[in-house]
């Protein structure tokens, strides 16, 4: 029932991506749909992790958008409209009132198999962390991160903060 929700939220922040024209509603927007993405890859995986590093990775690039957006369009007024609202609205409650009638999982058997077969792969997990971490795999997380960091130290170095986009104003 989660799984369906979620989908069909995703769906309708999608249509209401396409109905905003203000660039702060349109990256609220796409900040909400990474959310819910992000919850779904993290109820399909095994764990959360990839589903967390998604959400950091695309919050980080929302955090460089609202800084040029606010530099860029800082006097222009959001207003929301009681039409995009009522839209919204309507969508958000649509989906919850076709998910709770389509629901797959209402029977018992479901809800106990899938409970059983949650059961059995939480003993697994160890074991496939303990191989993504080996001795063997080690060398090169680690010339990785190192090439990373060596990347932000030239990045850094290379870019002047007196000039640009987001430079001081007088």
């Amino acid at each position: 029932m989660l799984h369906l929700f979620l989908m069909v939220m995703v769906m309708s922040t999608g249509l209401l991506f396409c109905r905003t024209n203000h660039p702060l509603a349109m990256g609220l927007t796409l900040l909400f749909q990474t959310t819910l993405i992000s919850l779904i890859s993290g109820l399909m995986a095994p764990t959360f992790w990839f589903s967390y590093i998604l959400f950091l990775v695309f919050l980080g690039g929302m955090l460089v958008l609202f800084i040029y957006v606010t530099s860029l369009a800082s006097n222009e007024m959001f207003s929301v409209s009681a039409k995009a609202f009522l839209l919204s609205a309507s969508l958000i409650l649509g989906s919850f009132i076709i998910t709770l009638i389509t629901d797959p999982l209402l029977s018992l058997g479901t809800i106990s198999h899938a409970i059983m077969s949650q059961s059995l792969e939480t003993n697994v997990l160890p074991t496939l962390m303990f191989k993504f971490y080996n001795s063997y795999s080690s060398i090169l997380t680690i010339l990785l991160v190192t090439y990373l960091f060596l990347t932000l130290l030239a990045v850094v170095s290379i870019t002047n903060i007196f000039q640009g986009p987001l430079r001081p104003s007088n």
